[in-house]
């Protein structure tokens, strides 16, 4: 059998956590940073998980990773 490929993509975007969940950056903060309010900047910071749809989603994209 020939070897699957991960998307390039997602092995830019998503790590994989000790628990299996999707990790991602935050999103909303490329630009427009004046117009949001300081608590959505804070609240914002380092990284999320993804939904459980999304992970769905994500997950076959990424075969090497779980």
């Amino acid at each position: 059998m020939p070897k699957m490929k991960t998307k390039s993509s997602c092995k830019k975007r998503f790590k994989v956590s000790a628990n299996g969940k999707i990790i991602t950056a935050q999103a909303g903060k490329r630009h427009g940073m004046i117009k949001r309010s300081n608590k959505f900047i804070r609240n914002a910071r380092g990284t999320t998980t993804l939904s459980k749809a999304d992970e769905q989603i994500i997950k076959p994209m990424m075969p090497y990773s779980r």
